[in-house]
Formats: C-alpha cells, sequence, structure tokens
C-alpha cells in the first residue's frame, strides 16, 4: 500500500511561546509520513 506523504504548514508569526508544543504536537501523530514545514 502507497504512503501518502503529507504536508503541515505552521505559520509562526508571533508565537514563539507556543511554537515548541506544537511541533512536538504534530510530531507525536500516529501518522508518520509527514513534513513539518514552518512559516515566519
Amino acid at each position: 500500500m502507497e504512503e501518502y506523504k503529507v504536508s503541515v504548514i505552521v505559520p509562526v508569526y508571533n508565537v514563539e511561546e507556543y511554537i515548541r508544543e506544537c511541533i512536538k504536537s504534530i510530531q507525536a501523530q500516529t501518522y508518520s509520513n509527514i513534513e513539518i514545514i514552518v512559516i515566519n
């Protein structure tokens, strides 16, 4: 079965205090074929 890559785009302008928690939450998902794109 082919696994699709999911891109998660995270806008981070003026949210410095939440970035670490947000990225950890995305990484903790059960689907593992993801890429995280962080945009300032």
